[in-house]
């Protein structure tokens, strides 16, 4: 029986994909074959043996030690796109707080609490929180992938000029792009021309405080960001004397720091992005379909660390090979079996990076011999027997 361990509250309609038959799931599975998780920081779990895959229900990682799994043989993935919805609303959402002073309003609303006549006091005080309207204005949005697409085409049907970029664009997210979306040959063209600017780039070492002085000092005056990727895609220091100054008219941010809470004109959001009942559920359902097809067929789908590598279902017997991304590789595998007469029925493979991932199917039960001349190659990272 295989064992999933969940970090965190797992939605139900996920873990119901498993079989009980096969499965045990839950908080309480001791060492695992995978595991599934939302913001539970893993740095410093210990992997058992076992350990073949660990399923993040989100599309971030940054809670899991991507580098140790990937020199472990450990299989990360992600869920692209099923939270993308909830964040789209969300930024639209900020659109909107950007524009118009919302929060500090219903805040000084509150502050009427005992008045003798309040509906003269707003209209008496209304004035100080009037806004603009989006209708018109030009949205840059960095970063057009599952969630930027969706922001991009919200934004056009909201009357905006849209500008993106987006480097790794793929063909898919392309061709989910409204028409109306104009293409900006780089971030740079974006922070000279947009009015708003909205940010859906993963945290890595290329966009870690992409936008900061220098940057902020090619935008326009007074322009609006938006926030809802990671908070150190943005230098908080440099964004508070951007908003001080009037460079920046309004900051919105779904991750609050210690450096952006209450200050004037920065609104922060408690990470609201996925919080949505349907975004946990979407997120609770890929992830486990990931992990059963992984651990039943070897299949890898949407994982960050290991290339994407599938064959249907066929035969009973599946070897698969995480190993290093160089020549050769391939036929000392394929060599090691064919010396013990063992002819290969189906192979796929890929690379991503420096490694690299291969599943052989077998018309037989792999043979203990063959896995342990596999195991012997120097560049084998690990064998997985299916």
């Amino acid at each position: 029986m295989k064992k999933i361990k969940l970090y965190n509250k797992i939605a139900k309609v996920g873990t119901d994909v498993f079989d009980r038959t096969r499965y045990e799931v839950g908080e309480a599975a001791e060492a695992p074959d995978a595991i599934m998780v939302r913001s539970a920081a893993l740095h410093d779990l210990a992997f058992n043996p076992e350990l073949k895959a660990i399923s993040r229900c989100g599309a971030g990682v940054n809670n899991i030690p991507i580098p140790r799994c990937t020199e472990a043989g450990i299989v990360v993935f992600n869920t692209p796109g099923a939270n993308a919805n909830g964040v789209k609303e969300l930024a639209v959402a900020a659109l909107l707080l950007a524009s118009r002073d919302i929060v500090e309003g219903i805040n000084w609303t509150a502050s009427l609490a005992g008045a003798e006549d309040v509906a003269k006091a707003v209209e008496k005080g209304k004035s100080q929180f009037a806004g603009n309207e989006i209708a018109g204005k030009t949205l840059g949005v960095i970063g057009l992938g599952a969630i930027g697409g969706l922001v991009a085409n919200a934004a056009v049907a909201l009357g905006m000029t849209v500008v993106g970029c987006d480097p790794y664009l793929s063909v898919n997210g392309a061709w989910a792009l409204s028409r109306h979306v104009n293409r900006a040959a780089s971030y740079e063209d974006i922070y000279k021309q947009a009015d708003y600017i909205t940010l859906h780039v993963p945290a890595t070492d290329s966009t870690r405080n992409m936008i900061n002085k220098e940057t902020l000092s090619l935008m326009r005056d007074g322009v609006r960001i938006i926030n809802l990727s990671r908070a150190d895609i943005v230098n908080a220091d440099d964004m508070r004397e951007a908003i001080a100054s009037g460079k920046v008219k309004k900051y919105i941010t779904d991750f609050p720091t210690e450096k952006t809470i209450g200050t004037d004109g920065i609104v922060t959001i408690p990470h609201l992005g996925a919080s949505t009942a349907e975004s946990e559920d979407n997120c609770a359902v890929m992830a486990a379909h990931e992990l059963v097809e992984f651990l039943e067929l070897g299949n890898i789908k949407n994982s960050v660390n290991f290339p994407n590598v599938s064959l249907p279902a066929g035969l009973d017997h599946r070897i698969c090979v995480m190993h290093k991304n160089i020549p050769a590789v391939l036929s000392k595998l394929t060599t090691a079996l064919s010396d013990m007469g063992i002819n290969i029925e189906n192979l796929a493979s890929g690379s991503k990076g420096d490694v690299a991932y291969t599943i052989i199917e077998i018309g037989c039960e792999a043979p203990a011999a063959a896995l342990e001349k596999f195991g012997l190659i120097s560049e084998v990272i690990r064998v997985i027997v299916i």
